[in-house]
């Protein structure tokens, strides 16, 4: 029998899917009903820094980061609707609910609320801590150091005063990569999650305003995350997971072999039902049999850069025409 059994963030899993923190895991319920279909750990819906701050009534300082007060307000009314005290109730609830780890998730934008705050989740019974950091890089008077040290203040911040392990979710807008998930790495990150799949928006040209953009994740988006799992894995002192645009065993098994520790999934259950978690690990078995693979270690970062003797496969943007014929 194939064995999808793995160790993530420092803690054993069933198998490496790992249901990504969306509306999915906002309830006790919602996480039941992930750990009944047969996901290997949760990360639960994400407090906003905006929720925190609306206890404080002081966010003057960091308000470079929107850019906008337009912004400001609708990501602000976007946020689910619990506040501080209710998601120290959904950790403690979620976690009497199933016996898979269950991740809380902090959506963050500067160091300033969390250090005590993450002191209190880890009291609540949390397994984990994700810290979906989400700073754009938008604002011209800002280099690209400012905002690369807002990430690691942040996980400074935090990683001193609590004993649960630290994962964090960022985006690809970084000049390098590789250089800020190394420095993630070195600052005691248990995990990296890649990549964050930051609110789209679109235009209605009718009403003449600006709207919700893609809401899902479709499996063409699968080539960036794969990409960089399969440069970083081997190469940073922390697990990868890897997320966006896995929608199948296939996308499933792809980012294994790439390097992946775990795969987050998200739209996939979206579009088809939190029941396809069950899918996507009854293929991923199914493959392991028909290449005899008896566990995940058989085969996860067979096709990382670190092993392949192609390394130009991965790095060289230029190779369009060789191995497509297109020019």
């Amino acid at each position: 029998m194939a064995d999808l059994s793995t160790e993530y963030m420092g803690f054993s899993l069933r198998n490496p899917l790992v249901v990504a923190s969306s509306s999915l895991t906002k309830s006790a319920d919602g996480v039941r009903k992930c750990a009944d279909a047969g996901a290997g750990a949760v990360v639960l819906k994400s407090l906003f820094e905006e929720q925190i701050a609306a206890e404080a009534e002081d966010m003057e300082e960091h308000l470079w980061l929107y850019g906008h007060t337009e912004a400001f307000e609708y990501v602000s009314k976007m946020a689910m609707p619990l506040g501080p005290r209710d998601y120290l109730k959904l950790i403690e609830e979620a976690k009497a609910a199933v016996s898979i780890p269950v991740i809380a998730s902090l959506n963050c934008i500067s160091p300033r609320w969390w250090a005590d705050f993450a002191k209190q989740i880890e009291a609540a019974g949390a397994d984990g801590l994700e810290l979906n950091i989400s700073v754009m890089p938008s604002d011209p008077a800002r280099t690209a150091t400012d905002i690369e040290k807002i990430y690691v203040d942040i996980v400074d911040s935090l990683k001193g005063g609590v004993r649960i392990p630290i994962a964090v979710k960022i985006g690809p807008y970084f000049t390098s990569v590789a250089r800020m998930a190394g420095e993630l790495s070195e600052h005691g990150v248990s995990a990296l999650v890649l990549f964050n799949r930051f609110y789209q928006i679109d235009i209605d040209v009718d009403r003449i305003e600006v709207v919700p953009g893609i809401r899902f994740s479709s499996p063409d988006e699968i080539s960036l995350p794969l990409r960089w799992i399969a440069l970083l894995s081997g190469s940073v002192g922390c697990d990868l997971a890897a997320s966006t645009g896995v929608h199948d065993g296939a996308g499933f098994v792809k980012q294994l072999l790439a390097g992946a520790t775990a795969v987050q999934v998200c739209s996939a259950l979206y579009e088809h039902g939190i029941e396809h978690i069950g899918k996507i690990i009854e293929d991923a078995e199914t493959w392991m049999k028909g290449h005899d693979f008896e566990k995940v270690g058989d085969f996860r970062g067979k096709l990382s850069r670190q092993v392949t003797e192609r390394p130009e496969l991965y790095e060289r943007l230029q190779y369009i025409k060789l191995f497509t014929g297109i020019e």
